[in-house]
């Protein structure tokens, strides 16, 4: 049934029912869990191996979603072990339980070596008061005054709140392997921006694409900058790796994606995520004829009303994007009272 424009089309018009799954491909089931926010599921998928199972995602590690996977594992999954993990990229909606199924259930983890090491550091760098790494970058991004006195004085998120203990030890997936599952032989392909090193997956046997959260429909993952490296340029990685993903993609693949429903339609999916950066971009560019700081950035870029909860996502992607144009010369910027950086059009 095709929703919105034509050329995008989705197979599904509903997602599995909790602790349900459908079968989108011969051995192939798609399953969702739960998240506790605005995008509230996250896709997984699980792939026959015959003995066994290859586990696409996790979710996050809460009581709910490890019973929610003991339900699937005794019902979609039939009682056969997951014996094989695969984690897309680092984030906590994605590899939240990974630690949980290697040690519970003794299964394989299969990363990208940056997802790993990331994930890893995170889940154990837990923090009682926010970092002044990060307390210098919020000021310097320009966040509302009342905001960053409220923020301040909370305890920071930690990766850990929301993801299992990770055991010592991965196998590595990198560009251009193959990797054999559900039946079939699959090319690596790693793309950039939302995450680094994300992998995706482009079936050589038929016409599926496994995206993560590297190719979604209807929404783009944030491109977010954080403390860690506030001078990053995660919108030119992210326009680059879509660059990179055009030329395998065929009107007939069925991308399985990390959020929302699995389409067909990839091709013309690149160009709009390629497109609807570059007009954010422009749409921005034209917002600092008059100088501003990033917490003043958010309407050319979102064009909605942003609220307490996504504040944070949306000043991490404004950096982003006046990074972006910082690099290509189309913006220069100062210090400002309070430390704030002012970005202007040149």
């Amino acid at each position: 049934m095709a929703r919105g424009d034509a050329a995008i089309r989705y197979p599904f018009d509903s997602p599995p029912a909790e602790g349900e799954a459908i079968e989108v491909a011969p051995g192939v089931l798609w399953m969702r869990l739960p998240l506790p926010m605005k995008l509230d599921h996250v896709n997984v998928y699980a792939l026959d191996d015959g003995e066994g199972w290859t586990v696409i995602d996790t979710g996050f590690d809460t009581e709910r979603a490890r019973a929610i996977w003991r339900r699937l594992m005794a019902g979609p999954l039939a009682g056969r072990p997951i014996s094989r993990l695969i984690v897309t990229h680092h984030h906590p909606d994605h590899v939240g339980l990974a630690g949980w199924f290697q040690s519970e259930f003794g299964a394989e983890l299969v990363t990208t070596r940056t997802a790993w090491l990331l994930a890893r550091m995170l889940v154990l760098d837990t923090e009682e008061v926010h970092t002044r790494e990060t307390l210098a970058f919020w000021r310097a991004a320009g966040m509302d005054p009342a905001l960053y006195t409220k923020r301040k004085a909370e305890r920071p998120f930690n990766f850990a709140d929301i993801v299992s203990p990770m055991p010592l030890g991965y196998s590595r997936i990198q560009q251009n392997d193959v990797i054999r599952m559900g039946g079939r032989q699959w090319d690596v392909h790693i793309g950039n921006g939302h995450a680094p090193e994300h992998a995706t997956f482009w079936s050589r046997d038929d016409n599926l694409v496994i995206g993560g959260d590297q190719i979604l429909p209807s929404i783009s993952p944030n491109l977010g900058v954080w403390a860690s490296e506030p001078d990053a340029d995660p919108v030119g990685e992210w326009l680059e790796a879509c660059q990179s993903l055009t030329p395998l993609a065929r009107e007939d693949q069925l991308v399985l994606p990390g959020h929302k429903l699995p389409f067909y339609g990839l091709p013309l999916r690149l160009t709009q995520m390629i497109e609807n950066h570059h007009g954010a971009l422009d749409r921005l560019l034209s917002h600092l004829a008059e100088p501003h700081v990033g917490g003043q950035c958010f309407a050319p870029l979102f064009k909605r009303e942003i609220g307490e909860a996504e504040y944070g996502l949306a000043l991490a992607e404004t950096v982003a994007h006046l990074n972006h144009l910082l690099r290509e010369g189309r913006v220069r910027r100062w210090r400002g009272e309070g430390e704030a950086w002012h970005w202007q059009a040149i």
